[in-house]
């Protein structure tokens, strides 16, 4: 996911999700036309990245645009670098929760192939970074600082970082800064990968109810955020240049407002639907909300979109343009 240089990339599995329908390729410029109106023939295709919470954007744009709207909806798990290659051959209209990516952008937006266009943000705000639970900060406070950490990378040895401490990361294909701020700050730490986010979660769940020591890369968006009490570690703020060479990163993740990707055939088309996901913006709060129905909850993603608009009506309300 994230970039930059931080991306999150990899179909991941998460618990309960209901497999994403493969896509049926668009035409030629895979966006709408001038013509399209809501109800219409026109298909609208979302790229789907690999974590949960960018599932449940996903799921309640597609809920809305089927049924409020009428338009054909195709879903299309991909990972974030080839979604946006999509988005250039017009095979896709839609990223809906983009971390950054400004390589991406100057490579497919106005300064590259000009494919692409900045749809606005979506409303969340992204943050990313290493995260110990607050139980372990209450009996040691100095582990909210990276000082802290590098001070007591023992307390987070287990069998898989041997004798060094373990930094505990989801799946190995995302693309993070993480081993070069253990480098640039000299800390005594083994990456060690779950798997996929939701195997990160189980094993996050797991330590925490038994009040185990443990040091994870994490995010919020991300359902769990409520349900237990991490604490985000200091580092030095982010600054332009400070992450460029990844394996000598002196600083923290920045914050991301996130934003809406378009295709650009599909923007200037201007389609009903192009300016219902153009109007979207929505709280982190209501996106774990619908993730949480999907990942711990059980929920296939479009009931748990479902069960989100009939609860939220006032919330979407003016996402839907007034001639749809």
């Amino acid at each position: 996911m994230r970039r930059t240089t931080a991306t999150r990339t990899a179909s991941i599995a998460v618990k309960g999700a209901a497999a994403v329908s493969a896509m049926a390729v668009l035409s030629a410029c895979g966006g709408a036309t001038s013509q399209d109106v809501a109800g219409s023939d026109e298909t609208v295709t979302i790229a789907v990245n690999g974590w949960v919470g960018y599932e449940a954007s996903a799921a309640v744009m597609a809920y809305l645009l089927e049924e409020e709207m009428g338009v054909k909806v195709e879903q299309k798990k991909l990972d974030e670098q080839p979604s946006w290659q999509g988005l250039n051959d017009g095979d896709l209209d839609v990223i809906v929760e983009n971390w950054g990516h400004e390589d991406l952008m100057k490579q497919y937006g106005p300064e590259g192939n000009d494919t692409v266009v900045d749809g606005g943000p979506n409303g969340n705000i992204g943050t990313l970074g290493w995260y110990v639970p607050k139980y372990l900060v209450d009996e040691k406070p100095e582990l909210a600082t990276w000082e802290g950490i590098k001070d007591n990378t023992d307390l987070f040895q287990t069998p898989e970082s041997g004798d060094k401490g373990e930094f505990l990361a989801a799946d190995p294909a995302f693309v993070t800064q993480d081993q070069g701020m253990i480098n640039h700050f000299d800390m005594d730490l083994k990456i060690v990968h779950a798997g996929s986010e939701a195997a990160q979660i189980t094993e996050m769940q797991e330590r925490y109810e038994k009040e185990e020591p443990f040091l994870a890369y994490f995010y919020d968006p991300q359902w769990l955020q409520n349900e237990i009490d991490l604490v985000h570690v200091e580092f030095p703020e982010y600054e332009d240049g400070c992450a460029d060479d990844e394996e000598d990163v002196s600083c923290g993740y920045p914050q991301y407002d996130l934003n809406k990707i378009f295709n650009k055939d599909f923007a200037e088309a201007d389609s009903p639907a192009y300016q219902m996901l153009k109007n979207w913006e929505w709280t982190n709060e209501d996106q774990n909300a619908v993730a949480k129905m999907i990942a711990d909850d059980g929920m296939d993603p479009e009931e748990a979109a479902e069960k989100w608009v009939t609860d939220n009506g006032d919330v979407w309300k003016d996402w839907i343009p007034a001639d749809a």
